[in-house]
């Protein structure tokens, strides 16, 4: 029988032959509950197709042997259970930890309670399969541990540049062009968009080194916040090498694996980065707004109040913010060299292509003159092993930034390590939301969670076409609650994907058309979870935001709603639904940016 049954799901009863009947090539007569079979043995076993129903007896008999055996199977819709309690425990009490635990201990608990006879082993049982088994499943995959130590890696790399003044040295080059208010932010911008590898780095270095700058350019704190905010995510989340990638491409992959796509969690990445439309019209409906230099809303106010010299009151933060901005503070005594950065960043940028390149190499493919140069690379990438390449390319960066920060008399070697062994400290927040993550997905995998959300999406005949949208929303809405985007993904994608995977076949779409789908949908998670991370006032990166900004936190929260929900509704609207319909992203790019050149015109004042 199987270890875990769920009931009206397509599965299956396994016989194993005595060494009497093994190695036969003869169909042998099996009956089940009355119902006949005639099937040939499979490497000494049988497998049996069934679908269990509620509580009953399989009887099984051959010839004159027969076996029964009683069982509880799972009703499907409980299913759903385990990822609802963890979105709704994130909506309570505002924290993702606790809430994905309680989540997983939800899902076995309903597991061994149809397992056992009494509820309290039932209890027991579930409390240490947790670790005992999802845990430690979760961390037996190789491409998990694979993305475990790149994060870690990368993790390393951010704060060893940091900690050697190299990421100062390439603020301090381009804080020189900052003369004006329009060219303060545009610095401002620019720099957002050039430290793309992590957001919390981002955040906290663009808004610590800026503000003396835009203080004295009389640009609003409001707005640096703002600026600061909307370029750490958005770029982070769209960028190809990234703290970002690795966590999305397990999600993508928990996903695809229940589905059996052989597509590669990379190229799905890649195939995905075109419909990211709120990441994308974000960082153009900045850019209008400094250059055209308009404002609308409560931000307009600020402006035009910090013209005048007046400031809100600064923001009060907690204690644990406060340690994460100092540890981007460096001595006084250390020069500011911007290849100590540059270098590295360059390194894992180039290291991860050639890495691609390498491990999807295909002699006859790159040999082929009928197929054009873009497709050929296309298909190398999607081909290729995108852990070993990004491991590869994270080792190398760190290797090359400590032998500069040593060879230069920077740091020494003991000061080296700290800043690298501090660098891994600040994924472990990310790691443990991971293990966790990849544990519930298993616990729903399972339960067959996607199988129920299929179901109910194709009884109640929702168009395919409007899953993207729906998913956006929803995504945008847990991730406001929480005030994680990387919680938000981690309940999401391995529920949503496989569903709308279901719903575009059963609508009878063909696998290319269903891929399409398929791929906005992986879009409308992310960007719906950067969405809702910008509007939380719960949020790490809005927190980090206010505090590397000076800036009041309610305020930075009550002057940036209105921007974030004018871009989602345009990339809903001029993004996701039509794209749904394959109106080309070539064409509703520049829709979207042409939609939001006019918001500022025209709703915009200038101050």
């Amino acid at each position: 029988m199987p270890k875990i049954i769920v009931a009206d799901i397509n599965s299956e009863i396994k016989i194993l032959l005595d060494q009497e009947w093994q190695n036969t090539n003869d169909s042998l007569e099996v009956v089940v509950n009355q119902k006949h079979f005639k099937l040939v043995p499979t490497k000494n076993n049988i497998h049996i197709p069934y679908v269990f129903k509620g509580k009953q007896q399989v009887n099984v008999q051959i010839y004159n042997i027969e076996q029964s055996k009683s069982f509880s199977a799972i009703p499907l819709w409980m299913s759903i259970l385990p990822p609802l309690i963890a979105i709704v425990m994130a909506l309570l009490f505002k924290e993702v930890f606790s809430a994905l635990f309680v989540g997983l201990f939800s899902g076995t608990l309903i597991i061994y309670s149809f397992q056992e006879g009494s509820i309290l082993t039932a209890f027991f049982k579930a409390i240490f399969a947790i670790s005992d088994t999802y845990i430690i499943q979760s961390l037996t995959d190789s491409g998990h541990i694979s993305i475990i130590v790149f994060s870690m890696l990368i993790g390393a790399m951010v704060n060893l540049i940091t900690k050697n003044g190299g990421m100062q040295g390439v603020v301090n080059k381009l804080s020189k062009f900052a003369n004006s208010h329009r060219s303060g932010q545009l610095v401002t911008w620019i720099l957002g968009v050039l430290i793309f590898f992590d957001d919390y780095a981002n955040t906290l270095v663009v808004g610590n080194t800026m503000r003396p700058v835009t203080d004295k350019l009389k640009i609003s704190r409001e707005k640096l916040a703002y600026i600061v905010d909307s370029t750490a995510a958005p770029v982070a989340s769209i960028a190809m090498i990234t703290t970002w990638i690795g966590i999305e491409l397990s999600y993508i992959q928990s996903a695809t694996s229940q589905i059996n796509i052989i597509e590669s969690p990379y190229s799905i990445f890649l195939n995905s980065l075109p419909t990211r439309f709120y990441p994308f019209f974000t960082l153009f409906f900045i850019l209008m707004l400094v250059i055209m230099k308009r404002d609308f809303g409560p931000m307009y106010k600020a402006e035009k109040r910090s013209r005048t010299g007046e400031r809100n009151p600064e923001n009060i933060v907690s204690k644990e913010k406060l340690n994460e901005e100092e540890s981007i503070h460096i001595s006084e005594n250390i020069p500011t060299r911007w290849y100590n950065a540059g270098i590295p960043v360059l390194i894992v940028i180039l290291g991860t292509f050639a890495g691609l390149i390498y491990t999807g190499w295909d002699t006859t493919i790159w040999n082929d003159s009928n197929i054009a140069f873009g497709t050929k690379l296309s298909h190398i990438i999607g081909s290729s092993d995108s852990y070993l390449a990004l491991l590869w390319s994270s080792l190398s960066a760190v290797l090359v930034a400590a032998a500069l920060s040593i060879s230069q008399g920077i740091l020494n070697l003991k000061k080296t390590i700290d800043a690298l062994v501090s660098g891994f400290k600040t994924m472990l927040t990310a790691i443990l939301i991971l293990i966790l993550a990849w544990a519930l997905a298993d616990i729903t995998k399972d339960m067959h969670t996607a199988d129920f959300i299929s179901n109910l999406l194709i009884a109640t005949d929702v168009p395919p076409e409007f899953l993207p949208t729906f998913t956006f929303i929803l995504s945008a809405l847990i991730a406001f609650s929480t005030g994680s985007s990387w919680g938000t993904m981690a309940i999401l994608y391995p529920l949503i994907l496989p569903a709308s995977w279901a719903l575009c076949h059963s609508a009878g779409m063909n696998n290319i058309e269903s891929m399409n789908i398929f791929y906005i949908t992986v879009s409308a998670i992310l960007a719906g979870s950067v969405l809702g991370d910008h509007c939380s006032p719960i949020s790490d990166t809005t927190i980090l935001s206010s505090l590397a900004s000076s800036c009041n936190h309610i305020e930075h929260v009550r002057t940036q709603l209105p921007y974030a929900l004018t871009v989602g509704s345009v990339a809903i609207f001029a993004g996701l639904l039509p794209a749904a319909y394959g109106v080309s992203s070539w064409l509703l790019i520049p829709l979207g940016f042409t939609i939001l050149f006019l918001i500022v015109k025209f709703i915009g004042k200038r101050y």
